[in-house]
């Protein structure tokens, strides 16, 4: 029995960055907020993933597993220090949040 690849999810051309943008933003923070506690580097964390998601974006990248690894990339510069997360937790709740907006099931299993 052999796996068969996960294909890559491509997501529409940016139509709107300052509205997709901020929508981000809003629904990142919210769930940073919700997952531990509402804490100030959220605030941060939040504004700095919607900077580099929007920069990818109008750079022409649709590729959503790209995108997940610029955000892990360079979100590593980011100051954790006064946060529950980190730079995979945060791209990976990007990633969850975008799949839910497009109404794609997350799970992999069967």
């Amino acid at each position: 029995m052999s796996a068969e690849p996960i294909p890559p999810i491509t997501l529409p051309p940016i139509t709107d960055p300052d509205i997709e943008g901020e929508w981000l933003r809003r629904s990142l923070q919210k769930w940073l907020d919700e997952e531990f506690l509402p804490e100030p580097a959220n605030i941060k964390i939040a504004e700095r993933a919607k900077q580099i998601y929007v920069r990818q974006r109008l750079e022409g990248e649709n590729d959503l597993g790209s995108l997940v690894i610029a955000i892990v990339t360079e979100m590593r510069s980011f100051n954790f220090k006064e946060s529950f997360y980190g730079e995979f937790a945060v791209a990976n709740a990007v990633s969850d949040l975008i799949l839910d907006s497009l109404g794609i099931d997350r799970c992999c299993g069967n």
